[in-house]
């Protein structure tokens, strides 16, 4: 397993509460929301629970924070459903496979794994699921192979 980019959300326990304080009460600045945010934010919620409990709460969190950094959910940009549920199906599965001491080793691992990561849907998916309006609206079950 590769190094996990430099993020300084993975410096500690501490850091990684921190960091997500602030994503959940919307003062995070955008420019700390990146791809390995979204992948920590995963591991972070999956660590003790599972998809259907955390997805309610990340889809409004995600919309939320979206909005609060001056974006627009809409048709064509903003919350994107589908690789919302990609990425958890995804980020569960290898949480599950593993086994690991704390919530920050986990975090630690799957942003190693998946933090630049960001075409991985390309290898499921057989159309441009960035731009499609039907998945970011609901959830897409994938064409080329499963989670």
């Amino acid at each position: 397993m590769k190094d996990p980019p430099s993020c300084g959300f993975l410096a500690s326990e501490e850091a990684l509460e921190r960091f997500f304080a602030a994503f959940f009460d919307f003062s995070l600045p955008r420019a700390e929301w990146s791809h390995g945010a979204h992948v920590a934010l995963a591991a972070y919620l999956l660590y003790d629970s599972d998809v259907p409990t955390v997805l309610p709460k990340v889809r409004q969190a995600l919309s939320t924070y979206i909005e609060a950094c001056g974006g627009r959910n809409a048709d064509d940009t903003g919350y994107h459903e589908t690789l919302t549920v990609f990425w958890l199906k995804v980020i569960s599965r290898k949480v599950r496979e593993e086994w690991f001491d704390s919530r920050l080793e986990a975090v630690r691992s799957m942003v190693a794994v998946y933090g630049e990561a960001r075409e991985l849907a390309t290898q499921y998916y057989s159309y441009d699921l960035k731009s499609d309006t039907l998945s970011r609206k609901q959830w897409v079950e994938p064409d080329l192979r499963l989670i």
